[in-house]
């Protein structure tokens, strides 16, 4: 019986322990960038468009494009974050977006236009911007950010 006891007293610290450090580790946790929120509505739209292609559906990718070339910008104290960060790479940074933006505006102008192969051809443009971008700065922001994920 006294077995029994010491057991659940053991369970019940550890319990006690582990939600004093989940707490603990919650608070500390850093908050998510809007940049984040940001980039996976930016991830849902080029799957719209994808699904768009596949189906010939022009009209969803006109309407869906400039949900990227005008996509939200951060608020500007997470901006002024960013940039420190980037440091001498802003400008690279910014022509990224810049890119993009101009990407998926021009693939918006093709899907008015209802040409199919100009569409494969832009959204293959547009995920080529996307890509430079993320394999030059998404890891060095999630460790900086966000430390080992």
């Amino acid at each position: 019986m006294k077995t029994v006891r010491t057991k659940r007293s053991l369970l019940i610290a550890g319990v006690a322990i582990f939600m004093t450090c989940s707490q603990a580790f919650a608070e500390t946790a850093p908050e998510p960038l809007a940049l984040q929120k940001i980039m996976k509505d930016m991830g849902k739209n080029m799957q719209v468009i994808a699904d768009g292609i596949s189906r010939e559906d022009w009209k969803l990718i006109e309407k869906t494009a400039p949900l990227i070339a005008d996509h939200p910008q951060p608020p500007m104290d997470e901006k002024v974050k960013m940039m420190a960060f980037v440091g001498t790479d802003v400008s690279k940074f910014k022509g990224h977006d810049e890119k993009t933006h101009e990407a998926a505006r021009i693939l918006g102008e093709s899907a008015a236009r209802e040409d199919g192969y100009a569409i494969i051809s832009d959204f293959a443009t547009l995920q080529n911007t996307c890509l430079m971008c993320h394999q030059r700065f998404r890891k060095s922001f999630q460790e900086h950010f966000y430390g080992n994920r």
